[in-house]
Parts: C-alpha cells; structure tokens; sequence
C-alpha cells in the first residue's frame, strides 16, 4: 500500500469513528491518522503547513465529540 492511500484510510477511518460518536476508538483513530500524516510530511509528500492543517482538522472534531 503506497503512503498516500495509507493516509487517506487512516484519515476516512478517524471520521467513520467520529460520525459513530465512538470516543475511545475515535481516539484510537485519531493517533493512527496524525502518525500517518506525520510520515507523509516526513517523506516530502504533504507540505509540513498543510500535515499540520490536517492535524487541526482532526483535532478539531475529536474535541467536538468528546465535549
């Protein structure tokens, strides 16, 4: 599985868990996703403004479901 479609699954996993209102594995989730973008960056394929972008977008909806 190449880096990209990696990424993009732990991201649609992260918001499947989100729009179940599933906290825990929301969590679980949202760990997998930042780790994934986190190597995307790394590796040049996501500019760091737009891996950190994303990282708030998530973070975002995990702090609405939990709150």
């Amino acid at each position: 599985m190449s880096q990209r479609s990696a990424l993009r699954s732990a991201i649609k996993k992260f918001l499947k868990k989100v729009t179940e209102k599933n906290a825990e594995e929301a969590t679980n989730a949202y760990r997998a996703a930042v780790s994934s973008i986190d190597k995307a960056a790394s590796k040049g394929l996501h500019h760091s403004n737009r891996a950190a972008r994303l990282k708030q977008r998530l973070n975002n909806c995990l702090k609405a479901l939990s709150a």
